[in-house]
């Protein structure tokens, strides 16, 4: 059973607007808030020169620039017929699949580096996506003013406090929202202050797409008696992972049950796989000059439809008169086996059955169900090849019918309205190095005698063993705190004016840190933690017995 939506309880009304910036296509939704009224979820569904495209509720994440740097065509407009002579003639250059720049680095890997393209010269990845979140801005403001009754004095009165909710893969961390926030920031959105901040939140890929699929397809035994499921986010440039169990209790909230997982083996790395078979398969042909061209053609059809390993393929990018028997190309058309077109996918598929096993294993709760969403989602091959690798698994895989593309910007809004998740799994473990009492005996302070300090009270000490505060794979409600009682001793009052604390991520494989030291020639990274959707780090203190 769906859960209901209560009326909005705040006294004016209110404007939340959620931007997916996706890798292949990105998507507006949107939801008006009026006092007493039930919310309701709506897409922009129209956008400048959309009627050129496929997909009701999205459009190309692609942007032209000129020479001096100037945005000349954005989405739908990039790919209106006649754009691509424009830009040749002007030497306009083209940024698309850009969002990869931005991967956290712990993801970055050479065969991502080498497959995207590059960034226009003198760009920065946040100007780019800046850019985009400025257009997306523009088309939300022309389509609500456009299609709501009164729409310009709606928009007038919401377009100075509207909430906004940017979804990320799941690997993205601190580093990255901050990135997002600057690109909103320039793109006008916000404010570079507190309370601009405030208005800006984020929330997972896979966490959104719970979110949708709570409310457009979620089995009842996982919505009524609690059993796990795995969401995966099949998008254009990641595959995401999320594990989650709902609770039996008053509220029925979901908790994460897993350390969400994030891949590069999205749309476009079959796209990419693609584009080197075509460089072999054509090497000797004079249409290899086209392969820009014709995998363009892949990508519109061939990709979208193919589901028969025994059926023949067909590129159409030609005319009649274009012809190369010797590569089966015969009246502008490029015929290819089953079998040639099925390996382009199964280092997705492959991904996606071994990550939904590895989560089944992790979860802390049973997992009996698996939900696809996202664009890639929407392939038949893939489904099929997941369902049948998953279903002798005792796991029941399926996929909403309806809307898969819109599932990370509706339920990023539903996210924001509904709160369905409280708790969720810690991906790392966090701590602090400390010095404890020096052992002669023990080995691995042997090891750091160099180290060894006197402290105000005449103890030895010595550096470098780490206290974990928060163990790697603990479910974290969003109230629940994690302390670790810290000394200083000081022969000086003054030095207890200022104190500050070095928070440490661990994010190695080992989950017991108990007894973990830094290296004698330390190497690691030092965080924020962010809260929520995104941890916060705090320094708490008792003063007059009150924290």
């Amino acid at each position: 059973m769906t859960p209901t939506r209560p009326r909005y309880q705040g006294s004016r009304r209110k404007l939340v607007l959620a931007f997916d910036v996706g890798t292949t296509y990105s998507g507006i939704s949107y939801s008006i808030l009026d006092p007493g009224q039930v919310p309701e979820i709506k897409s922009v569904t129209r956008y400048p020169a959309h009627e050129h495209i496929s997909g009701a509720s999205k459009i190309p994440t692609i942007i032209y620039y000129d020479r001096r740097g100037t945005a000349r065509a954005i989405g739908a407009e990039a790919m209106r017929e006649g754009i691509y002579e424009i830009a040749e003639e002007e030497a306009w250059i083209k940024a698309e699949w850009f969002k990869l720049h931005l991967r956290a680095n712990g993801n970055a890997s050479q065969n991502v580096t080498d497959n995207i393209p590059p960034l226009p010269l003198n760009k920065t990845v946040i100007e780019v996506i800046s850019d985009l979140l400025r257009y997306l801005q523009k088309c939300a403001s022309s389509y609500i003013q456009d299609t709501h009754a009164n729409g310009a004095d709606l928009w007038s009165s919401v377009k100075k406090e509207i909430h906004y909710v940017l979804s990320h893969p799941n690997g993205w961390e601190g580093r990255e929202q901050s990135q997002m926030r600057r690109a909103a920031v320039l793109a006008g959105l916000i404010k570079d202050t507190e309370a601009g901040h405030s208005r800006l939140s984020f929330v997972t890929e896979g966490e959104a797409s719970l979110h949708f699929s709570i409310h457009n397809g979620l089995p009842s035994s996982a919505m009524e008696d609690g059993e796990g499921i795995v969401v995966v986010d099949a998008g254009g440039g990641t595959i995401d992972l999320s594990a989650y169990k709902r609770g039996r209790g008053a509220d029925k909230k979901f908790s994460e049950i897993s350390v969400p997982q994030c891949h590069f083996h999205g749309s476009i790395f079959v796209t990419i796989n693609a584009r080197q078979f075509l460089e072999r398969y054509l090497a000797e042909s004079q249409f290899l000059d086209d392969l820009d061209h014709i995998i363009e053609c892949f990508d519109k059809t061939t990709k979208l439809k193919f589901q028969n390993i025994n059926g023949t393929q067909y590129i159409k990018f030609g005319s009649t008169r274009d012809n190369d028997p010797a590569c089966n190309i015969r009246f502008g058309q490029l015929k290819l086996a089953g079998s040639d077109v099925a390996p382009f996918f199964q280092p997705s598929v492959d991904c996606i059955v071994k990550a939904v096993m590895e989560q089944k294993t992790l979860a802390h709760e049973p997992v009996s169900h698996v939900v696809l969403v996202g664009g890639f989602a929407s392939s038949d091959w893939l489904f099929a090849k997941v369902h049948e690798a998953l279903t002798p698994h005792g796991l029941n895989v399926l996929r909403p019918e309806n809307h898969l593309s819109k599932a990370v910007s509706d339920g990023a809004i539903s996210f924001h309205l509904d709160h369905h998740v409280t708790t969720r799994v810690s991906k790392f473990a966090y701590g602090t190095f400390s010095r404890i009492a020096y052992d002669p005996k023990n080995p691995e302070h042997q090891k750091r005698k160099s180290t060894l300090a006197v402290s105000a009270s005449g103890e030895k000490r010595v550096v470098g063993i780490f206290h974990t505060i928060l163990p790697k794979s603990t479910p974290v409600s969003e109230v629940k705190e994690f302390r670790r009682v810290n000394h200083q001793r000081s022969d000086k009052k003054s030095t207890f004016k200022r104190l500050t604390t070095t928070l440490v991520c661990y994010r190695g494989a080992k989950t017991d840190t108990a007894k973990m030291w830094r290296d004698v020639e330390p190497e690691y990274e030092t965080v924020l933690l962010f809260g929520l959707t995104e941890l916060k780090a705090q320094i708490a203190w008792k003063e007059n017995h009150k924290d």
